[in-house]
């Protein structure tokens, strides 16, 4: 199979990477600085082992391909907001033999949160959803940091809306040659709530830096507490946090790089970018909408959502929000809410 890595910046990149590594054949999709850097210089991956220089083919979009191979598998790896722009790219693209990408290829949804599965399934006859558990940076054109050792990711797998088959099964396959843990699993969406929950914490960080200190710890357990409310309420399961622990023990654990130091999660790293967009809508907005939807009131999430896609439209300068300022305007958000 090939894989086709729409969004090669940090967890496409170190998924591309990895693959690539391990001798499967791979394209990386790409846009402007980063994808002239990745043509011109190869995709840098820095990992625990070293700095590996992987020179593949890069393009904008299937245009540059030529009609896709019935062998190809796509992964989209773009954060949410450019989901959407990315499927009607890409599902229209004829396949060699007939039809087009959305009627014949494997779709994988590589991403935080859990609405791109749902955009994707309007498109593709065959989505599948990934629970990604993989530390990556991506702040610099041309260079991807995945600084976690002995694995460099554990990605669980399944059909959407759930199930497994032999194509995901020979996905995890290639998967587990490559430095990565792939569980097979028919109810991969409560590994991607889980991943949710965990995620929430992602806006706290881009605003106003690492969670460190008993203070923002609170504000976060309350942050997550809503989403579980929420969760709970709309009747969606999750993968328990013990759960979770003994699934991924210390197999995915940080090594610090020379010259690659970790910085901050995805949506900080977008915000480090200052790219002008941010994924807070599909994450902290997930919680907000099951909120609405079922009556839990969700205040913190709405901040967060609204803090984060400010800070990403002004461009503000990531973890410039003091976390005392920042408790502040989350007590009163709660007091209004009652």
């Amino acid at each position: 199979m090939r894989y086709i890595i729409i969004g090669a910046g940090a967890v496409g990149g170190a998924v591309g990477g990895r693959l690539a590594e391990a001798g499967q054949e791979v394209v990386l999709v790409g846009r402007g600085p980063h994808r002239a850097a990745l043509a011109e210089g190869g995709l840098r991956l820095r990992v625990p082992e070293g700095e590996l220089t992987l020179r593949l083919p890069v393009v904008a979009g299937p245009g540059e391909l030529g009609p896709l191979r019935a062998d190809d598998v796509l992964v989209l790896a773009v954060k949410t907001q450019d989901s959407e722009a990315a499927l009607q790219t890409w599902g229209p693209a004829p396949v060699e033999g007939g039809g087009t990408a959305a009627e014949r290829l494997p779709l994988l949804c590589a991403q935080n949160g859990v609405e791109s599965r749902r955009l994707a399934l309007r498109r593709f006859r065959q989505v599948y959803g990934v629970c990604v558990w993989l530390p990556s940076t991506h702040v610099e054109a041309g260079v991807v940091s995945a600084p976690c050792a002995p694995l460099t990711g554990i990605l669980h797998l399944g059909r959407h809306p759930h199930g497994t088959d032999d194509t995901v099964r020979r996905i995890a396959a290639d998967l587990e040659k490559a430095h990565f843990e792939a569980p097979v699993v028919p109810d991969v969406a409560r590994w991607q709530y889980a991943k949710l929950l965990s995620n929430l914490g992602n806006a706290v960080e881009a605003v106003s830096g690492p969670v460190d200190g008993p203070v923002a710890e609170a504000l976060l357990a309350r942050v997550r507490a809503e989403g579980t409310a929420a969760l709970d309420a709309a009747g969606i399961g999750y993968v328990s946090a013990e759960e979770q622990r003994a699934v991924r023990g210390d197999k995915v654990t940080l090594v610090p790089l020379d010259g690659a130091p970790r910085g901050g999660g995805s949506s900080w790293q977008s915000l480090s970018r200052g790219v002008g967009t941010i994924e807070a809508d599909y994450l902290n907005g997930e919680i907000a909408l099951l909120g609405r939807l079922h009556g839990v009131p969700t205040p913190l999430n709405e901040l967060l959502q609204h803090l984060a896609n400010t800070f990403a439209r002004e461009r503000r300068v990531p973890g410039s929000l003091p976390v005392a300022e920042l408790v502040r305007l989350a007590e009163e958000a709660e007091a209004a809410a009652g």
